[in-house]
């Protein structure tokens, strides 16, 4: 801008240089009001303005650094979550320069004086004809007072680096590096029904799409308020089909944001749109596709029988096979409140009791009573059982997790706090599965601890005292979790190898879970302080969704290892049989081997090549290791590196737990350890929640942890910094150089 304190831009004062200052959204929105075009009035904050920002506070450093510590181009949803949510924290607890206030809240004052207005994201470079980034920023929606809106323009500039926006970017190759924000602020018009219409329809060229609901579109946007759709004629505009919505609930204008009420009854049996405001839409679309050259997404809204636009953006459909707009997986990663509630009933009333049932009922065949033929068949069958399931855990338990990000993002806003992850403390859960075992685990420990004569008898293999029930409580703990050998339950085979982990657990003190009653309820009170009136329903609602989220997060898991478990007993059983009638050296056959060679279909395994051993000399080890800090402490410790789950059973007290990901299934050693490293990354991952569960250091996110470290090794957990230190790592025997 000529001005560097000129940031804002009414819409009459955007010129073509400004385009990339006031980003794709603010300059369409400039162009339409320029050609008298029925628009909301409104401001462009330029991205100028988020230059000054990072760049006076530091911020652009802290933002770089929080990048950093892993490639790009390496890291999972879940690091990018952690990351974002960090940076996030940043925008939150960072006041704006003094002299940006000012010269900001100048031009809010006089142009909206107390007026209602919607903060909407429009960054440079978006909605663009080779890349949109619809729904992956931020917008707010009826922000009242000049220092709410500045609040909200801070917010709209973190959501450039959220998870799905970072994800985005790293799809279509752009410069994280040179990345701004511009921001518009638009009047409200709080509309009796809206929607958006595509120009094209991007499986069909030759139509266009209107979707509608009464109300404000925020509810369209989320997926809170299904739509009608119309499908048009491109050419003439006419109705081809109508297909109708369930019509339940609206979203309305609230003290603070917006609200979802129920739809009124007369409006429930009525479209919202009639022949007249479609065909009035449809020519807001063409006037649109004119002005800009090409098919347009147009978001609008009628008030008092008067149509507004409030946005438009080219429609990106791939003009080319071999290229795909994965924008809408991008945006599956943000749900709302209420699609989060709905999917938590679905999950827990009809899922996950199906999937329980469903691998009892695979419990109760006699694998050993069929012939080879049946057995093979019963394998496919089960595979194919496992497989529909592990989609429905992609499908729908995954994006239950979002209710963790959900409440965390609400708590954050509302709290403030310095660590952009307390609120997880507020989410730990005993009901989850894994807590139950191990405190079942622990009560066993508790009684070989309690009663020396049976340590000394199971210490020498006798294990026959029954003094105190322990023999009856392992059955019982066998019955409904198995025993662990297998990482599932259903496991008969290592029972002595389960009471060498008890005494294990049984020569130390017990490992408590972190429950810190009274700084939990600190905590709680420090959230719910926060909101008023109905607002404390809804702030009781969502620490329950959460709570709800973490705990599913875990448990989905274990019921998934359940029917795995099921397919992998016919699969061990077929290899059994393979080994003693075929003389096949059956344990490494995948499931589809064992079906073939049952079968009696030829089969030659795979022989592994034969690899001469180089002669080795040394190698230079790193010293220390840089992740991501998931569980706050410091734990020391020789490591443990965990390759196969019947490595868990060697694990020693006071070992630090190193492994590529910890399932569910896995975390009955933890109490044992003082520390925990993986190479997969997250606050959300299962090693991260049950290591905060019991207050110990967690580091994810370490590259080739299990390569880098050796079992053995000594080594410190920092889960503040999210290093990982080496002791002693200096030459060691290794391959010769070159």
């Amino acid at each position: 801008m000529d001005d560097p304190l000129s940031y804002i831009l009414t819409l009459r004062d955007v010129r073509d240089r400004h385009r990339e200052e006031v980003g794709g959204k603010g300059f369409a929105l400039a162009r339409m009001a320029q050609k008298g075009m029925n628009a909301p009035s409104a401001l462009c904050v330029g991205a100028e303005a988020y230059r000054q920002f990072v760049k006076t506070t530091g911020m652009r450093e802290q933002i770089w650094m929080a990048l950093s510590r892993k490639p790009f181009e390496d890291m999972r949803w879940e690091e990018m979550w952690d990351i974002s949510l960090r940076i996030r924290g940043m925008f939150l607890n960072t006041s704006m320069p003094v002299e940006l206030h000012e010269a900001l809240s100048r031009s809010l004052d006089a142009a909206f004086q107390g007026e209602a207005v919607v903060v909407r994201s429009s960054a440079p470079g978006e909605d663009s004809s080779k890349a949109s980034f619809a729904g992956l920023h931020e917008s707010y929606v009826n922000i009242t007072g000049t220092e709410a809106i500045l609040e909200h323009i801070k917010l709209v500039w973190a959501s450039l680096w959220s998870d799905r926006a970072l994800l985005y970017r790293q799809e279509l190759g752009l410069d994280v590096e040179k990345t701004a924000m511009a921001v518009v602020i638009q009047s409200i018009v709080a509309g009796e029904l809206s929607g958006v219409i595509f120009g094209q329809n991007p499986n069909d060229p030759s139509l266009a799409v209107i979707e509608a609901v009464y109300g404000l579109n925020q509810g369209l946007v989320d997926g809170t308020v299904a739509p009608d759709r119309w499908i048009l004629d491109k050419k003439t505009g006419l109705v081809r089909s109508h297909h109708p919505a369930e019509r339940e609930k609206v979203v309305v204008p609230a003290t603070d944001g917006v609200r979802l009420e129920a739809l009124a009854a007369e409006e429930r049996s009525r479209p919202p749109l009639d022949q007249d405001k479609i065909a009035r839409v449809f020519d807001l679309c063409l006037k649109a596709e004119k002005l800009f050259g090409s098919p347009q997404d147009v978001e609008w809204t009628f008030k008092d029988n008067a149509v507004f636009v409030l946005q438009s953006r080219p429609i990106t459909t791939a003009s080319s096979a071999d290229s795909e707009d994965k924008r809408p997986w991008y945006l599956s990663l943000h749900r709302s409140f209420e699609s989060l509630k709905a999917l938590r009933k679905k999950i827990e009333n009809q899922l996950i009791p199906r999937m329980v049932e469903e691998a009892q009922t695979l419990a109760t065949v006699d694998l050993e009573r069929l012939s080879d033929g049946q057995l093979a068949e019963e394998t496919e069958r089960r595979s194919a059982i496992y497989e529909q399931w592990v989609g429905v855990y992609w499908d729908e338990f995954i994006p239950m997790a979002h209710g963790i990000r959900l409440f965390g993002q609400v708590y954050n806003d509302a709290v403030r706090p310095e660590d952009p992850y307390e609120f997880m403390k507020l989410l730990g859960d005993d009901a989850m599965i894994s807590v139950k075992r191990n405190r079942m685990l622990e009560n066993l420990a508790a009684m070989i601890r309690g009663d020396h004569q049976l340590a000394d008898a199971l210490r020498a293999g006798k294990g026959s005292g029954q003094s105190n029930g322990f023999h009856t409580a392992l059955d019982d703990f066998i019955d409904e979790f198995g025993d662990l050998t297998c990482g599932t339950d259903q496991c008969t085979q290592g029972r002595d190898a389960m009471i060498n982990l008890l005494l294990e657990m049984a020569a130390r003190e017990p490992a408590k879970a972190s429950a810190r009653p009274m700084a939990l309820e600190a905590l709680r009170h420090q959230f719910f302080s926060r909101f008023e009136g109905e607002r404390i329903t809804f702030a009781t609602d969502l620490l329950d969704l959460g709570r709800a989220s973490y705990r599913l997060r875990d448990d989905d898991n274990i019921y998934l290892g359940r029917v795995k478990a099921q397919r992998d007993r016919a699969v061990d059983e077929g290899k059994v049989r393979i080994k003693a009638e075929h003389r096949i050296e059956s344990d490494d056959l995948k499931a589809e081997d064992v079906v073939r060679v049952l079968k009696d279909v030829h089969f030659v395994p795979e022989k592994t090549p034969l690899v001469k051993k180089e002669e080795t000399r040394f190698e230079i080890r790193a010293r220390q290791l840089v992740g991501q800090p998931a569980g706050p402490g410091i734990g020391k410790g020789k490591a443990r590196v965990i390759d196969q789950l019947s490595d868990l059973m060697d694990f020693k007290a006071g070992e630090v737990l190193v492994c590529d990901a910890v399932d569910p299934n896995m975390t009955f050693v933890v109490p044992l350890s003082t520390g925990i490293v993986e190479r997969r990354g997250g606050m959300l991952i299962h090693g991260a929640i049950i290591a905060r569960e019991y207050g110990l250091a967690c580091v994810t996110g370490v590259p080739e942890a299990t390569k880098r470290i050796r079992t053995g090794d000594e080594v410190t957990v920092d889960g503040y910094l999210g290093i990982v230190v080496i002791h002693g790592a200096e030459q060691e025997r290794g391959p010769r150089p070159e």
